[in-house]
């Protein structure tokens, strides 16, 4: 007879799931600079940015840098109140570095391994759009089940998004007829659309589609951002404090206007 396996007294389980994670490209060795564009970040988002999970990209630097350089920015990135978890994929180089330093690489960020531009910004923040999810998040996202013959239409949430509520909707536009709280995020691969107050965060083409846009009819939103390009509030322009408003993206520059 063959014995039943029991596992009920295993120490733990281990699971692959979703994770925000946001990337931090590095554009230029200097980790005094680092520091304080990632203090600038945080202090402008603590929400989305502190204790944030993060990985290093080192690809568009020119040269990689040495273990120690690479040290000092992991613990610059320590010190602007962020949490380095890992590096990006880069070459074969980045992977032995990485091994060197104890992290694991983060294949979900491999890009295209290229020189730097030799541009004036020393860093630049991607949330976790660019990752499989866009933000940092504590709490589990509430996820949209595709539609049969594999679809994907619209996700539709009917009522108020509370604080620490998050709703996800994958490949597909999200439409919320409600207010959304402080605290609050609405994330979506597509466009967004708010029947109601926003008073959280809404984050629109989460994996990259700069085409996507949101819409609301009630603004008064601590952050909006499209494609990882993002603009946080602290005080809503009287212009379009609690008007409807659509945002979209010109090049790099988020835009909102009234309807």
């Amino acid at each position: 007879m063959n014995a039943k396996m029991d596992t009920t007294n295993d120490a733990c389980d281990l699971r692959f799931g979703q994770v925000g994670i946001a990337c931090v490209r590095v554009r230029r060795v200097d980790a005094a600079a680092l520091c304080d564009e990632l203090e600038r970040r945080v202090h402008a988002a603590p929400q989305m940015f502190s204790r944030a999970a993060v990985v290093l990209d080192l690809s568009h630097l020119l040269n990689l840098p040495d273990d120690g350089t690479v040290d000092a920015m992991l613990e610059a990135v320590r010190s602007a109140g962020m949490l380095p978890v890992g590096l990006a994929y880069g070459t074969s180089e980045t992977e032995a570095l990485a091994r060197r330093m104890g992290l694991p690489l983060i294949a979900k960020f491999r890009a295209a391994y290229e020189p730097a531009s030799g541009g004036p910004s020393p860093v630049a923040i991607e949330p976790a759009a660019r990752a499989e999810t866009p933000v940092p998040a504590q709490r589990e996202p509430i996820l949209s089940a595709p539609t049969p013959g594999g679809m994907q239409g619209a996700q539709h949430h009917a009522g108020s998004v509370r604080s620490g509520q998050q709703i996800y909707a994958r490949d597909r536009d999200l439409i919320v007829t409600g207010a959304i709280a402080n605290g609050a995020e609405v994330i979506a691969d597509g466009n967004i659309h708010v029947y109601g107050g926003l008073r959280g965060r809404a984050m629109a083409g989460a994996q990259g589609d700069e085409k996507a846009r949101i819409f609301v009819s009630d603004f008064r939103a601590e952050l909006v951002a499209i494609a990882g390009h993002y603009r946080v509030f602290e005080q809503i322009p009287d212009d379009l404090k609690g008007q409807s408003v659509q945002c979209w993206l010109e090049g790099e520059k988020l835009l909102i206007a009234k309807l």
